[in-house]
């Protein structure tokens, strides 16, 4: 009985991590390894990034000589700091922006980097949803997917069994 439960419970775990799709968020270090400092196109760095809710900005930065701003589109194109909508600054110049609202973060250096180029915009969208099953290829009435499952799934599951007993015999 012990040993059907836990093959019970093998088959039941190898099923959520084959059937369960990893989704996680991503972290990007903004200007990789130049990190947060003048002089750096962060425009070219977001090109070909993707950035979906629950994603990072990990920014990395002097903490006496920047910080990390979010303001408007007009603020932002004018490098006009005075009214952030948030100060993403923590203090230790390591700081993350999560990206928990769809929609155009428009981020700066309030300590004057913004006109060395210290500014990053980014839109942040929903995750695309996962691609659709290809349609499955009837014979005759039993289709393919069903008679591919019926001789599959005994097979793993002896499979399984056979290893788990092969196991037991060791100890």
């Amino acid at each position: 009985m012990a040993r059907f439960t836990v093959l019970i419970a093998a088959v039941v775990l190898l099923v959520f991590v084959v059937a369960v799709p990893e989704v996680t968020a991503k972290k990007y270090t903004v200007g990789e390894n130049k990190f947060w400092n003048p002089n750096i196109n962060y425009t070219i760095w977001a090109q070909g990034k993707h950035f979906y809710l629950g994603d990072w900005l990990y920014f990395v930065f002097d903490r006496n000589q920047h910080n990390i701003l979010e303001v408007n589109k007009t603020d932002y194109e004018n490098c006009i700091a005075d009214h952030p909508l948030v100060n993403w600054t923590r203090g230790a110049g390591r700081d993350i922006v999560t990206l928990n609202v769809t929609k155009h973060y428009y981020l700066l250096d309030g300590k004057g980097g913004c006109y060395g180029g210290m500014k990053l915009a980014v839109k942040v969208e929903k995750l695309p949803p996962p691609p659709k099953a290809a349609p499955v290829k009837s014979i005759g009435s039993v289709s393919m997917a069903t008679g591919v499952a019926q001789f599959i799934i005994p097979f793993a599951l002896f499979s399984v069994s056979t290893v788990w007993d092969a196991i037991l015999r060791m100890w």
